[in-house]
């Protein structure tokens, strides 16, 4: 697959994001329609909280054109709630519903809670499930737990090709720049106020020089900014954006 750099905010769906973003008038309907005018790529954060049903999958799958690409996070019931524990049906109520959407799919998410320790066996029992019955897909595992960064897990995440997701939130959550796959996932939380603040041009620049060494390597970056408060994640997005085509 081609080596690319895609950019684009952790979600649409967002009410503060009217007259900021969206026109006065806009129908919510209409937002994804919209967004995608400006953007080739969004995350789905929603359904880390409640998976869509298929109708909605099929209407997003209509509302944007070709080559507009997905990123959905995967539910929490796996990764909160049974702590990674069977994942097997959870992952298939999961695809079930994005079925619509699967040629217009980029790696799927996988958030963990902070609780969450590094556990060899429960980890690659996850990772094996995603290679042997979900190849067509990529993933990507953002850890909130430091033991995730020890060696042990990042050769088993290598081995399997898992991204580690890059994630940046000031001194909130672990951050490091592995590279344990092809395609490289970074998350922009926000720089000082968690969701609710700006990055500055000095700070997407040295990200921008980043991901076209990247890319020039041979890697797919894809890249969301999750500081949605204040319309900060469009701004920072297209900014991004226009830096990495400089």
């Amino acid at each position: 697959m081609k080596a690319e750099i895609h950019i684009g905010t952790s979600g649409w769906s967002y009410k503060h994001w009217k007259n900021i973003y969206y026109p006065e008038g806009l129908k919510a309907t209409d937002w994804l329609t919209f967004y995608a005018q400006t953007f080739k790529i969004t995350e789905l954060n929603t359904s880390f909280y409640h998976l869509p049903t298929l109708t909605t999958t099929t209407g997003w799958a209509k509302k944007v054109p070709a080559g507009f690409m997905f990123c959905p996070k995967m539910s929490r019931y796996l990764t909160h709630m049974k702590k990674l524990n069977d994942p097997e049906e959870s992952f298939a109520q999961f695809f079930d519903v994005f079925t619509p959407l699967k040629r217009k799919l980029g790696p799927v998410l996988i958030q963990l809670p902070p609780s969450l320790h590094f556990h060899a066996g429960k980890a690659e029992h996850v990772y094996k499930l995603c290679k042997k019955q979900y190849a067509y897909y990529k993933f990507a595992m953002e850890v909130r737990h430091t033991s995730w960064l020890e060696k042990e897990s990042l050769d088993l995440m290598k081995q399997y090709n898992i991204a580690f997701v890059i994630a940046q939130s000031g001194t909130r959550f672990p951050y490091a720049e592995y590279i344990t796959a092809q395609h490289i996932y970074v998350r922009f939380h926000g720089p000082q106020q968690l969701y609710a603040s700006s990055y500055s041009d000095e700070q997407l620049q040295n990200f921008a020089i980043l991901f076209r060494q990247w890319k020039d390597e041979g890697h797919s970056v894809w890249a969301f900014f999750n500081n949605d408060v204040f319309g900060y994640a469009i701004e920072n997005a297209k900014r991004l954006i226009a830096m990495c085509e400089n």
